[in-house]
């Protein structure tokens, strides 16, 4: 009995002490960062990152081979690396170019392979072309901000004289962006922008070591013999979420909504314009709620707006006060679902607020050219109506064809038949004919008069009774 006991409390010692190995064992996360920086690998990072936390995660390494991508998105990923509270080092496989070198700049340590560059982060539009000067002098502070995020260090020189730099020097952050900055340490002559390779890195303070591998880094430079090496692994769901949260994407989906809503309320019914301002709603805010961004009231005040302009089209017809607040709503809502939130208060600091701004503007302006293009091609009773397409006018139910001769029909009166909001049916000695308000909505019943005819149209207008 007493060597049972003996047997249970040795198992549970080495139980205890592979525990505390485990325990002691430090963990590395990896983080791929080797696609144009988008808004998929801004997800990337921010997944990776979260995981590294709940692995409680001595260090991070971001595996980089990027030629660069958004600035907007480069800005997020290089503050969310500054204000990480675990290390964070750079693996330069091959390159750090552009939005590339911004996020390496920010790291903790810059490692990079034999052969690799980094630098070239002068800010280009899709051509290739250098942007304007305002745009390179935001970059340029941005780059400066993030080398001076790691301050100076000193060193004492061979001959015993103490020496205080930079970690990274900002003014070689800056020459990375603009060719006009001289920096006569490295005897640029101000003619072009500043790249450099690995080894050049090294002697100006732009890398700490040339490596092979991210194992060397973890063993060499961090000296941890035994580790725990962990890997952010993109889902499927990580990279349609990525798609959709881009704000190209973002701004047609804001174009669809606008268009779907607007003619949707013009004839009423669910048809494909509900149906196309469903899906796309449901594509804009599905990813942004999962990730926190569009919060419930946000949502909740998209629906507000859309029920305000509807109430001022059907149940108080005239430009006014419902109307605006619905508008005003739809804007707001698009606008914060887009902005990141902190205790559910959109963070209207952040610079993803001009990227939420050009976005949203870009997606209404698109939307009201949509409107004012497909009124112009869509008929009056709405072809993409699919309560439309579905019905059938049969000659038994009163139905005829639109011959050029109903401009005689012009002065006469008739009955609706159905209501015109604006476009609907009348009738005129039995027969039922397509017609279109040429004022307010006309209910069904009321007694209008044909005023004119064109384009194979009728259109009329309600006879108002008078008291006499």
């Amino acid at each position: 009995m007493e060597k049972f006991y003996h047997r249970i409390i040795f198992f549970i010692i080495a139980a205890i002490i592979c525990q505390v190995s485990v325990l002691a064992t430090p963990v590395v996360k990896i983080i791929p960062l080797k696609d144009e920086v988008g808004s998929t690998t801004w997800r990337y990072v921010q997944k990776g990152l979260d995981e590294a936390k709940l692995d409680k995660a001595d260090a991070v390494i971001i595996h980089m081979n990027t030629y660069g991508g958004a600035v907007d998105y480069a800005d997020s990923i290089r503050t969310a690396i500054i204000n990480f509270e675990i290390p964070i080092y750079a693996f330069i496989d091959n390159n750090a170019a552009s939005a590339g070198a911004l996020i390496a700049i920010a790291c903790d340590s810059i490692y990079m392979r034999n052969g690799a560059n980094i630098g070239a982060a002068t800010v280009v539009n899709g051509t290739g072309e250098a942007m304007p000067d305002k745009y390179q002098s935001y970059m340029r502070s941005m780059i400066r901000a993030t080398a001076q995020s790691h301050g100076k260090i000193t060193r004492i020189d061979a001959n015993g004289d103490t020496i205080t730099r930079w970690m990274r020097d900002p003014l070689i952050a800056e020459a990375m962006v603009d060719p006009r900055t001289s920096v006569p340490e490295i005897g640029d002559d101000s003619t072009r922008v500043v790249s450099f390779t690995a080894l050049e890195a090294m002697q100006y303070g732009f890398c700490e070591a040339i490596v092979e591998s991210t194992d060397e880094i973890i063993k060499n430079r961090l000296g941890y013999n035994e580790y725990q090496l962990t890997s952010y692994n993109p889902s499927l769901k990580d990279n349609i979420f990525g798609f959709l949260t881009n704000p190209a994407l973002q701004a047609i989906l804001i174009m669809i909504m606008i268009g779907g809503i607007y003619f949707e309320l013009q004839t009423p019914g669910m048809g494909f314009p509900s149906a196309a301002a469903i899906v796309a709603a449901i594509l804009y805010f599905l990813p942004l709620y999962l990730d926190g961004f569009a919060l419930e009231w946000e949502i909740m005040l998209f629906a507000f707006g859309i029920v305000m302009l509807a109430l001022e089209i059907f149940v108080i017809p005239g430009w006014g006060f419902a109307g605006v607040v619905g508008i005003i709503s739809l804007m707001i809502s698009l606008l914060f679902s887009i902005i990141n939130n902190n205790d559910n208060t959109p963070l209207l600091e952040t610079s993803g607020l001009y990227t939420a701004v050009a976005t949203v503007l870009t997606g209404t302006v698109l939307g009201a050219a949509l409107v004012i293009y497909l009124s112009h091609k869509i008929g009056s009773d709405g072809i993409f109506r699919f309560t439309a397409l579905r019905k059938e006018q049969n000659i038994s139910d009163g139905y005829i064809g639109v011959p050029a001769e109903l401009g005689k029909f012009v002065g006469m009166n008739a009955t609706a038949t159905t209501v015109l909001r604006p476009a609907g049916k009348i009738r005129i000695r039995d027969k039922i004919f397509d017609a279109t308000s040429t004022g307010e909505f006309i209910e069904e019943g009321a007694q209008v008069k044909v005023v004119k005819y064109e384009n194979s149209q009728l259109y009329v207008e309600e006879i108002k009774s008078t008291n006499i």
